[in-house]
């Protein structure tokens, strides 16, 4: 058995959050939705507490990062078709329902000051003459950037991979080899690891996980996915994001894909380890959060699983470790928080459960207001809860359910919330906010 020490990583990205005031990537530190924020507000509405509110270009559902003075996010810009392209288009989709089509795509990276509010870079990444459709919920700008010192990073699943200079807006690479069928549109977010970009590419056609040299953004290594799936194309895609944990042995990415979660060496891209969802689960989108030697995997569609896995072993680790499983009101699109022994979650539709990390047993269960896509957040002892309708929850991190506020802004929550300054930077399908306590 491997040894390992992810403790000492589990406390520096939580102590990078109060040195560095920043977050820079999906979820912050760490990518586990916790912030070392203690001034965060609890109450809010388009009246209150409201430093600014931006409008946002386009359409896109990736969250904010931040750095120094700047705000980024992504979003896509699309020529109107008439009704009778897209009725054309439709026409050849099986599941023409749940889709949505566009016009040419300009995908764009757009930075905002921090401060202020003010949209001042608006760049044009890649242009798309003829994009696929995509699923009605999601967006083609859904992953979220990187920030790495003075660089930005942006993704678009297979439309491209670019690195820009943060402060002149000056693309220093772009990168559109990658292809695969993502069927309802991209959704993976990057995650970093040293010099090295790594982003799932899990389609219909073809799944693997690949890392870019951040500095060239040429493909420094990729790893077909080795875990034997359904052989229907639909349910092979994924969605979801890498989580690098240091160990001992080696940076360790933990990636979930359809019908597997896998462990992999950052450095070369080697396998170390699959589990099995036990033929349940594709579509995968919450990004893991990790304590000690486990990992907390959802495993999304068609009923999502909860997976405790131990991330110490080698070869197919089904039998040998996962600890435990739970089938009930797993969320298929938000990630999880971890705080202490505890794992809390809300379900797509709004259920809000709270389980033991010893075994996966109830602490307790209620309903919240709505549907949910992004993801929750942990700050001074509160979480809160953002739906598909602009309603935000606040409840107390504790082993009851206590409800501390209701808060409703106009539009609604596709995007996760960034913390910075003691306040959210939320972005709604229509706008980016900042989110603070007015109260001298």
């Amino acid at each position: 058995m491997r040894s390992l020490c992810v403790c000492i990583t589990l406390c520096s990205w939580l102590t990078q959050t109060v040195a560095d005031d920043e977050w820079t990537q999906f979820r912050g530190p760490g990518s586990q939705g916790r912030s070392m924020s203690t001034s965060l507000p609890v109450h809010w509405s388009e009246d209150e507490n409201i430093r600014w509110k931006s409008p946002v270009p386009g359409e896109g559902h990736s969250s904010p990062v931040i750095s120094g003075d700047q705000v980024w996010i992504t979003t896509a810009l699309s020529d109107p078709l008439t009704e009778e392209e897209e009725q054309e288009l439709l026409s050849k989709r099986k599941n023409a329902r749940t889709l949505k089509l566009a016009g040419r795509l300009q995908l764009q990276a757009l930075q905002f000051d921090r401060d202020s509010g003010k949209l001042e870079q608006q760049i044009t990444v890649f242009s798309v003459e003829e994009p696929e459709p995509k699923h009605a919920l999601n967006s083609y700008a859904s992953p979220t950037p990187v920030i790495v010192g003075n660089h930005v990073y942006v993704h678009f699943g297979s439309y491209g991979t670019a690195c820009i200079e943060r402060h002149s807006g000056n693309v220093i690479w772009k990168n559109d080899t990658l292809r695969v069928d993502h069927s309802n549109g991209p959704g993976s977010s990057p995650a970093v690891w040293d010099d090295k970009l790594i982003i799932h590419f899990d389609g219909t056609d073809q799944q693997y996980i690949a890392a870019f040299d951040r500095a060239t953004g040429d493909i420094a290594w990729k790893t077909e996915r080795s875990g034997e799936m359904n052989p229907t194309g639909e349910m092979k895609k994924a969605y979801g994001t890498p989580l690098v944990i240091e160990t001992e042995d080696c940076p360790l990415v933990v990636s979930p894909a359809a019908d597997w979660v896998y462990g992999y060496d950052a450095r070369d891209g080697r396998e170390i380890w699959k589990a099995s969802y036990g033929k349940l689960g594709f579509s995968t989108v919450p990004c893991p959060v990790a304590s000690e030697d486990t990992v907390y995997v959802a495993t999304s569609f068609m009923q999502s699983r909860l997976l405790a896995v131990g991330f110490s072993g080698e070869g197919d680790v089904t039998d040998s470790h996962i600890r435990w499983t739970s089938d009930r009101q797993i969320p298929q699109k938000p990630s999880m928080i971890l705080s202490d022994d505890r794992l809390i979650f809300v379900s797509d539709r709004g259920i809000v459960r709270s389980i033991s990390t010893k075994d996966g047993s109830d602490i307790w269960y209620g309903r919240l207001k709505g549907e949910y896509s992004a993801s929750p957040l942990l700050a001074n002892g509160r979480i809160y809860f953002f739906n598909q309708s602009g309603v935000a929850t606040v409840i107390e991190d504790s082993g009851t359910l206590q409800e501390l506020a209701v808060n409703k802004l106009d539009d609604g929550f596709m995007a996760s919330p960034a913390v910075a300054d003691d306040a959210l930077f939320l972005r709604t399908t229509s706008h980016l906010y900042r989110v603070e306590d007015s109260t001298p």
